[in-house]
């Protein structure tokens, strides 16, 4: 029952992804945001009075339901508000949020229902998170297109993020299907990591819960350390006169080759390069975090950008259904970590190899 309740924000979250981004597209950022966080935080809310199993599920879906809509929004908006020279820091700082949020998150919810329980907890967190709404509804302009300034490279921007492209156009790009398949690849990784890697070191290694939490707290924050500098490093590149696609690309697949060094502490006894290779994979996973996102904004018109952000996250959220499942299923039939590891720099490769064959700029899809 607790499996079935934790999974049902899952379901929303991922069929909605598409749907949110067509709205997203059509209605501008800031009112489908209030209307998902005010979904999201009423939900979070009334969780605090649950007094049924279906009744939970029904509201963790509405909580899948409103969060559908962040990422289409967020990335609608660095596209629009961003130029191209700062975009990979914008993508590298929100990235590196949606992970520093759930941390501290959990630190401040395990004091929560610590000290008052967990229904309080609920009501607390879900109130809380309406206060956003203020900032937000005072500063965001109703319409975004309308809102950015005229003149020189921001009119460009302006009349350039209404162009949009037809999702037959999206579906049979070879851009779209290798971004989908790239992110499938890093987000395999990513969640292999989330739900395994503490496991892998207790397990294989003989640390202790905390002494394995550590290791993987910390791999994790290098992660985001090495996200935002190299969207910030690839800025100044691209800045500095280098061909944007050209500069996300090689960091892209820079960082899918480093993750992939993973696969080298099944061919090592000792336990420290064991370790060594598994944090170091995920940092080095970091130079990829912004620029694959960055590199989409790059290839796609904006006035569709969300759409294809929430292609491209459906992909994510598939990977992360498969990702534990699969690697769980797989140390069950052979009492190691062996074959998943491997399973993990195979799908590397296979997303390297996407990047350099699929996302290309003459296969990007045209605006109509």
């Amino acid at each position: 029952q607790m499996g079935l309740a934790m999974s049902a924000i899952f379901w929303t979250y991922t069929l909605f992804q598409i749907p949110s981004g067509v709205l997203v597209d059509r209605h501008g950022v800031r009112w489908p945001y209030i209307a998902g966080l005010a979904l999201w935080c009423g939900a979070s809310a009334a969780t605090s009075l649950v007094a049924s199993l279906p009744m939970l599920v029904v509201l963790r879906m509405m909580v899948g339901l409103g969060e559908s809509v962040v990422t289409p929004a967020s990335m609608r908006y660095i596209r629009l508000h961003f130029a191209e020279r700062h975009r990979g820091l914008a993508v590298g700082l929100y990235m590196t949020g949606t992970k520093v949020g759930p941390a501290a998150g959990m630190l401040v919810c395990a004091w929560l229902v610590a000290e008052y329980g967990w229904r309080p907890m609920f009501l607390v967190v879900g109130l809380l998170g309406l206060l956003w709404l203020i900032p937000w509804t005072r500063w965001v302009p109703k319409n975004d297109i309308a809102a950015l300034p005229r003149g020189g490279a921001l009119s460009e921007r302006a009349i350039e993020a209404t162009r949009q492209v037809s999702a037959r156009a999206i579906l049979s790009s070879p851009v779209m299907w290798g971004v989908v398949v790239g992110t499938y690849c890093y987000m395999y990784f990513v969640y292999y990591c989330m739900t395994w890697m503490p496991t892998y070191f207790e397990k294989v290694h003989g640390m202790s819960i905390r002494t394995s939490g550590w290791f993987g707290g910390a791999a994790f924050a290098g992660m985001a350390a090495v996200a935002a500098v190299a969207g910030w490093v690839a800025d100044r590149l691209i800045a500095g006169g280098r061909d944007p696609v050209a500069v996300r690309k090689a960091f892209t697949i820079a960082g899918f080759g480093a993750a992939a060094t993973q696969t080298f502490a099944v061919w090592t006894h000792n336990p420290s390069w064991m370790v060594f290779f598994s944090v170091f994979a995920l940092c080095g996973l970091g130079l990829a975090t912004a620029n694959y996102w960055a590199l989409t904004q790059s290839l796609i018109p904006g006035g569709s950008i969300a759409m294809v952000v929430g292609i491209q996250n459906t992909a994510a959220n598939v990977a992360g259904i498969v990702a534990p499942w699969l690697t769980g299923w797989m140390i069950e039939r052979t009492g190691t970590f062996e074959m998943p590891i491997r399973t993990v720099g195979f799908w590397l490769l296979i997303g390297i190899a996407s990047y350099v064959f699929l996302v290309r700029k003459r296969y990007a899809p045209r605006a109509c």
